[in-house]
């Protein structure tokens, strides 16, 4: 599956648009810190990027569920809820490009 943030893919063709797709992912294990900044923020870190494997996962799942080969478009938005959990949302258009 071809991922990209442009609206059309170098060399390739887009032959139909399939429609609009997301992946979302929450990270529920809360995160805590003690008194260490660095440690906190290594921490989120960590599972911010466990969580937007999960969405883009997710995200091309059911782009696959439309016949799609590729995503255009891809926008990426992470937020950390009032508790500390990471959430991450990514949605692209689902499209088939000619190979």
């Amino acid at each position: 599956m071809i991922l990209t943030t442009t609206n059309s893919i170098e060399g390739y063709k887009i032959i139909d648009y399939l429609g609009i797709v997301t992946g979302v992912a929450l990270n529920e294990e809360v995160i805590t810190g003690g008194f260490s900044l660095s440690k906190y923020m290594k921490k989120i870190q960590g599972s911010v990027d466990s969580v937007k494997e999960t969405a883009f996962q997710r995200l091309q799942d059911n782009a696959r569920q439309l016949n799609a080969n590729a995503i255009v478009g891809i926008k990426v938005e992470v937020e950390l809820t009032t508790h500390n959990y990471p959430m991450v949302s990514v949605t692209g258009t689902a499209v088939k490009v000619m190979v």
